[in-house]
């Protein structure tokens, strides 16, 4: 039986009719939550026109007890497992009598037995797989007996979802392919997981334009993608909603998992996406664009809700273009000459702002590096809302903002700058804007000496360069 299910694709029938199934003392804690289960819910309900929709991997370790009794101990993939049994238990519980289709009545009376015994035998000695199992299941129940969950969607987990199994003799085996898949997971970088996840929102009729996107996207040099999620797109989305934002791993990327257009309900709030959607490919494929050339952009903007697809790729492709832009335009230092942005020519002022940014001698600091970032993403976001009118202005709040916490603090660590934002919220103040001069009623308090903390040292001259800006906007007392 063993060698029949290694590399072998199951539905979810088959998987869970196996009365072998163990989890292993060794496995960690039972962790999904209620957003899991909502997770898994929703690709049910998106993706019932499919004709099968794989879950993931399961990795078992053969196990022979000295009675000889036969174990599949789930190596890796025990989260989706357990879930998976929980939701086909609460379906027998609350659906199997009430079903028309005898076919799915025949399937869930085959498979109580089997989920039962695994139910009864399994031990899980971590309180905190008790206290998840406990919710997930009441959450279950719920979900399954709710009217839209019909016999359609029964069918669907059943017959259509399906796992990818590998069996392995060895303990130590099965250990190293699990390491070695986790491995290669840890070096997923976010950005790819998004890019996977995108691809798969392509509807069949974009085949060619979903590979020549791919093709596309792997032109992109990847460490380049990592700076423009985690340093700007991330933080700027996550700022201008109050949020903290220190780290963009894995656990964030559905902060850039929008809404699918097909397959989304006519909602209110969907409306304004799926208008400028269809007019934008509408007005780009009229044969007038043959003769005047122009091609309309869609219009993207740091905070509005993503649609996923190809839409996800072109924001990606117009941000990583606009935020270079504007990075190497303000690293362009020509002695004294006015610094252009954007084809925007700044102000004497904004102009001497960014060349002491990039000159200054302590600007290679992390605890610098970091106030450039909030530096940079304010007037990235401020760019994105109101373009380049009133920029000059824009720079100089910017500029105040951002380097009073750099003025202020003797050390400038990660969490420092987080802090610092969330307490004095330019970027959700940019957000909330109607006009440009709106940044002017944002208060900016002026520095003392007393609260210079950042001016210390031997060097501690280097650093004045900072504080002569401020004191010529008359923010240094």
């Amino acid at each position: 039986m063993n060698s029949e299910i290694d590399k072998t694709v199951l539905r979810v029938h088959a998987l869970l009719s196996f009365k072998q199934l163990s989890i292993p003392a060794y496995q960690r804690p039972y962790k999904w939550g209620l957003k899991n289960i909502g997770d898994l819910f929703s690709d049910i309900g998106s993706h019932l026109d499919k004709s099968a929709y794989r879950l993931g991997t399961i990795v078992f370790h053969a196990r022979v007890e000295k009675d000889g009794s036969e174990w599949l101990d789930i190596v890796d993939g025990q989260q989706r497992t357990l879930t998976l049994l929980l939701a086909i238990k609460a379906i027998i519980e609350s659906r199997l009598q009430s079903l028309k289709r005898q076919d799915l009545k025949s399937t869930l009376s085959g498979l109580s037995p089997a989920v039962d015994a695994f139910m009864i035998r399994q031990c899980f000695t971590s309180r905190i797989s008790e206290l998840n199992l406990r919710q997930n299941y009441q959450e279950l129940r719920r979900l399954v007996d709710r009217p839209e969950f019909t016999e359609d969607h029964i069918d669907f987990l059943l017959n259509r979802c399906e796992v990818v199994t590998f069996v392995l003799n060895d303990v130590s085996e099965a250990f190293q392919f699990f390491d070695s898949q986790n491995a290669r997971g840890r070096d997923l970088a976010p950005h790819d997981l998004l890019k996977a996840y995108h691809l798969r929102e392509f509807p069949e009729h974009e085949a060619l334009l979903k590979a020549n996107t791919v093709a596309h996207w792997e032109k992109l040099q990847s460490e380049h993608l990592e700076t423009l999620f985690a340093t700007y797109l991330f933080r700027v989305r996550q700022w201008a909603e109050g949020k903290s934002a220190r780290f963009f791993g894995k656990g964030q990327v559905d902060l850039f998992k929008g809404v699918n257009l097909d397959r989304v309900g006519y909602f209110p709030y969907v409306e304004s996406l799926r208008i400028a959607h269809h007019f934008v490919d509408e007005y780009n494929a009229q044969y007038q664009r043959k003769v005047d050339g122009q091609k309309m952009v869609f219009p993207f903007h740091l905070d509005q809700m993503i649609i996923n697809g190809r839409r996800f790729f072109e924001m990606a492709e117009h941000y990583q273009r606009q935020v270079s832009a504007i990075i190497e335009d303000e690293q362009k230092i020509n002695s004294d000459q006015p610094v252009v942005i954007l084809g925007e020519v700044l102000a004497t002022q904004a102009s001497r702002i960014i060349r002491t940014l990039n000159s200054y001698s302590r600007r290679t600091r992390t605890g610098d590096q970091y106030v450039r970032s909030m530096f940079d993403c304010a007037l990235v976001f401020y760019i994105d809302k109101f373009g380049t009118q009133g920029l000059s202005n824009a720079v100089e709040r910017c500029f105040i903002w951002a380097y009073r916490c750099r003025i202020r603090q003797q050390v400038v660590q990660l969490a420092t700058m987080d802090n610092y934002v969330l307490e004095h919220n330019l970027i959700r103040a940019i957000r909330d804007a109607r006009l440009p001069g709106d940044l002017n009623s944002v208060p900016l308090p002026t520095l003392t000496a007393s609260e210079n903390k950042n001016n210390r040292g031997a060097d501690s001259a280097a650093v004045d360069d900072l504080v002569k800006l401020f004191q010529e906007m008359k923010y240094y007392e």
